[in-house]
């Protein structure tokens, strides 16, 4: 990229920082201490504001460069991404949203532990959040190096690795300093800047082929190289059985996973009311549903305008189209309007890229010190020690999400989302929804569910397709792998389930009757929520 890009670029993402780092200035100064400031922001949030801030956290650089970046490359089959995203939403609506602000206080742990032995059940539920935050953080380092490799022009992976070390400090110092308040606050500029600049190019992309979409799918099969094949299913995902079975493992695992995703389950808990926090997932569904049929538009855009030869020589994973989308957009490269309009892409990208860094850090960070922390130490823990370690957590958790991105700097942001998603419905959700709504559930079942979800679960990523075996493999050199499909979420997800079945009916723990029905009546009608 030319010397403008960059200047411009690296101007915005420097405004961007400035102020974000005045947020959590400005609010680490006003900060009680409190865990409940800390975790939760001391429920101040209405519900539009955690509604924004909600879509904020959910629209990741998964959604706004990888997504579009496969259906750049695959069409059809990258929809599925999409779609599953946006109705996975309908199961948090539907199931979880308005249970888990009434049962728990910080984390999904609290959910669990409101009816069953705390110690176990804690460090259970601590371990898989920890987990799943971890592949959620390293899919937003993985796009970070590949927004600012494309900004330099692709030549330089000591700037791309030091990208990456340098979004994992920012991230460590807005939980750190500014806790849950300020994480909102950047989620909710994040999210108007996110939902502006998609707009921007939808509107760009559709002026360009004068409103006609037919013209655009047309252009855009037609530059691909495979014709009507790239409107159809089949190219990504239906080449034989195993293909087949791996878009179904990854349609389970998105929409199944969202309700199990540590980062959003802590949202609700920043509003007063169960009710505030059913309102603030219909403002969030809005934006949402909204944005991800924007990156169909810009994903067709991409193919038709760049060409999926282009994205892939820029990015093989497809996760720099957007942000060549926007220099084509604008008048190509040179040109002031390809620069200006390339460069605040680049910047909103990368405003996304903190903005989620900081609430899953935050969350992860809440689930080490309030569960594995609070569970391991003998004698109550006050409540200030507690946010200590969080903060120190956010820092051990930023160091490690830094050296597995390095490590996975070369694979689609919105694939590695996948994984994240596959591990959280595997792990969390059959424990939420067995403690939530099954009356005989017992603690044995809840560790078993969570274990017996996430092991499987990482087990197969590691002797996936992912890991070795293939030129797009973490180690391509090798091969180890003994499990056919890339995401594991069709094997996993049953096993999650099924373990925590068994775990309760082998369980010599007679069902607490009473611990039940109190949750129950505390989770559908409010009462005695915190």
């Amino acid at each position: 990229m030319t010397g403008s890009h960059q200047t411009l670029a690296l101007v915005l993402f420097s405004v961007f920082v400035a102020v974000t780092l005045g947020i959590t200035t400005w609010v680490s100064r006003h900060r009680h201490g409190s865990a409940e400031e800390f975790y939760a922001g001391g429920r101040l949030f209405s519900p539009l504001e955690n509604g924004f801030a909600i879509a904020g956290d959910y629209m990741s650089a998964a959604s706004f460069l990888g997504i579009s970046g496969l259906i750049a490359l695959y069409g059809y089959d990258g929809m599925l991404y999409s779609v599953g995203f946006l109705v996975a939403w309908l199961v948090v609506l539907l199931l979880v949203a308005e249970l888990v602000r009434n049962c728990g206080r910080f984390t999904l742990a609290d959910v669990v532990a409101a009816r069953m032995a705390e110690r176990p059940v804690r460090i259970a539920a601590g371990t898989s959040s920890v987990a799943v935050s971890v592949l959620y953080l390293v899919a937003q380092m993985v796009g970070a190096g590949s927004l600012v490799a494309l900004l330099l022009g692709g030549s330089s992976e000591a700037a791309r690795s030091w990208t990456v070390v340098g979004v994992g400090a920012l991230m460590v110092i807005y939980v750190s300093l500014g806790g849950m308040r300020a994480t909102t606050w950047i989620q909710i500029v994040k999210a108007v800047l996110l939902m502006a600049g998609t707009i921007a190019l939808t509107v760009l992309v559709l002026l360009r082929f004068h409103g006609d979409v037919n013209g655009l799918l047309s252009t855009a099969a037609e530059r691909s190289g495979h014709g009507v094949d790239f409107l159809a299913p089949g190219l990504r995902y239906g080449g034989d059985w195993t293909a087949r079975l791996d878009f179904i493992s990854l349609g389970l695992a998105l929409v199944l996973g969202t309700a199990g995703l540590p980062h959003i389950l802590s949202r609700f808990y920043t509003v007063p009311t169960a009710r505030a926090a059913r309102r603030s997932v219909v403002w969030s569904i809005g934006l949402i549903g909204s944005f991800y049929l924007m990156t169909i538009v810009l994903g067709f855009g991409a193919a038709a305008l760049i060409g999926p030869d282009e994205v892939r020589a820029s990015s093989a994973s497809g996760n720099t189209a957007v942000p060549l989308l926007a220099l084509d957009l604008g008048g190509g490269a040179g040109s002031t309007g390809g620069t200006v309009l390339f460069a605040v892409v680049a910047a909103v990208a990368f405003a996304t890229i903190l903005a989620v860094v900081a609430g899953i850090t935050l969350a992860s960070s809440a689930s080490v010190a309030h569960d594995l922390y609070a569970s391991l130490r003998r004698r109550q823990v006050k409540q200030y020690s507690e946010v200590a370690v969080a903060r120190v957590a956010a820092a051990g958790i930023g160091a490690a999400a830094i050296g597995l991105g390095l490590l996975a700097r070369d694979l689609n942001v919105a694939f590695l989302v996948g994984l994240a998603f596959a591990v959280a419905a595997s792990a969390n959700l059959p424990v939420l929804l067995y403690s939530l709504f099954w009356r005989k559930f017992t603690t044995r079942g809840a560790v078993w569910a969570v274990y017996g979800g996430l092991i499987p679960a990482v087990l197969l990523v590691l002797v996936s397709p992912v890991v070795s075996g293939s030129a797009e493999s973490l180690f391509p050199g090798v091969d180890f792998h003994l499990f056919p499909l890339q995401n594991p979420g069709a094997v996993s997800i049953p096993l999650g389930f099924l373990a925590g079945w068994i775990g309760t009916v082998t369980s010599t723990e007679p069902p607490d009757e009473a611990r039940h029905a109190e949750t129950e009546v505390r989770a559908l009608t409010g009462a005695g929520a915190v």
